[in-house]
């Protein structure tokens, strides 16, 4: 089984996505940030009338919500589906990491949850008929599949194939394949002629290069996709990842620009303690503290240090390292890093 390291596949982010226009039919997906869930395109494509997501089915946190696809491209095989009227109260989730997997002479370990037609259960009393959950854990032959362009998934074989005319993998397409705490493809196909034991995943480094701009950037508007030069390689720890660089921002850009940035470093421990801020800006150029427009609120103080930042070329950079030093390796870091690499990705 794959290491989730520092976060990992979350068993409460996995969906069951159910499409109302096809009685019967359904398929996986993960809920890659607070508000879109990661998907196969096939699972949705077509006509599929109300769209709907489901999770921790009939446990005590369950809850499901309407869908609505934002991005289907099939010759990827990838779709996102955003999630409408979030219920009261819900919990936002930090944004998946994604990762390559190296073209290399190397087997991965992987990690992948997802609800299958062979886990269909006859229950005598409520919840009846029902897919149960299948947490699928193998290895990933990475020279496997090399013309197709997909992973090749080692899967433990099913019981019995009951049913010769329908695989028993069905409806395990679009959950989101692990490796080494993130997401580096999405379950895609169940080639019969491989045996029950194999499954091929479309790989997240692969989008880059088959899908458009336009798609690309709602991969990293809805699901937290970064720029491919930002883009983790699978296994290598998180210190080893680039960062990118910030210098070259506009002085002045429009708050919409800083959401993802202000979002990601008020969530850090460090800010929300009583101090961090002020051990923060004693790290950097006192240019800043002393032009920033401070306020009592962080989500503003934040805003006001980063705009100051911008004006003073190189600050920004210089801030982010205090932070990554002050901080230490964590989730919440991590999202800092992606939220950078989105921002620079869009001005560089």
């Amino acid at each position: 089984m794959t290491d989730p390291g520092e976060r990992g596949l979350d068993a409460a982010r996995v969906a069951e996505v159910v499409v109302g226009g096809r009685p019967g039919r359904r398929g996986s997906g993960y809920r890659v940030t607070t508000g879109c869930v990661l998907t196969a395109a096939h699972v949705v494509a077509g006509p599929v009338g109300r769209l709907s997501v489901r999770f921790d089915a009939d446990r005590p946190g369950e809850w499901s919500a309407e869908a609505e696809v934002v991005l289907l491209e099939e010759a990827a095989d990838v779709a996102l589906l955003e999630l409408t009227r979030l219920p009261p109260g819900h919990a936002d989730v930090p944004a998946a990491r994604y990762a390559a997997v190296p073209d290399a002479d190397v087997v991965l370990p992987f990690s992948a949850m997802g609800f299958p037609r062979f886990k269909l259960r006859e229950d005598a009393g409520a919840p009846g008929r029902y897919r149960d959950s299948c947490h699928v854990t193998g290895t990933v032959s990475v020279l496997s599949n090399r013309r197709e362009g997909t992973l090749e998934l080692a899967v433990p074989v099913p019981p019995a194939d009951v049913e010769p005319e329908r695989s028993p993998w069905e409806g395990m397409s679009g959950a989101a394949v692990w490796c080494g705490g993130a997401v580096t493809g999405v379950v895609s196909v169940h080639h019969r002629a491989d045996g029950l034991g194999r499954l091929a995943a479309r790989r997240v480094e692969r989008w880059y290069d088959e899908l458009s701009p336009d798609a690309l950037e709602r991969l990293g508007r809805y699901a937290g996709l970064p720029p491919r030069a930002a883009l983790a390689s699978a296994g290598a720890p998180a210190a080893s990842r680039p960062v990118a660089p910030l210098t070259g921002l506009p002085g002045e850009l429009p708050l919409r620009e800083l959401v993802g940035l202000v979002d990601a470093l008020t969530a850090l421990p460090l800010l929300r303690g009583p101090n961090g801020m002020t051990l923060l800006l004693d790290s950097i150029s006192d240019r800043i503290a002393a032009n920033s427009p401070r306020d009592p609120r962080l989500r503003m103080d934040v805003y006001g240090i980063l705009r100051t930042c911008l004006r003073y070329p190189g600050t920004l950079d210089q801030l982010l390292e205090a932070v990554r030093l002050l901080e230490g390796p964590s989730p919440e870091l991590e999202r800092v890093d992606r939220a950078a690499a989105r921002l620079a990705g869009r001005h560089h």
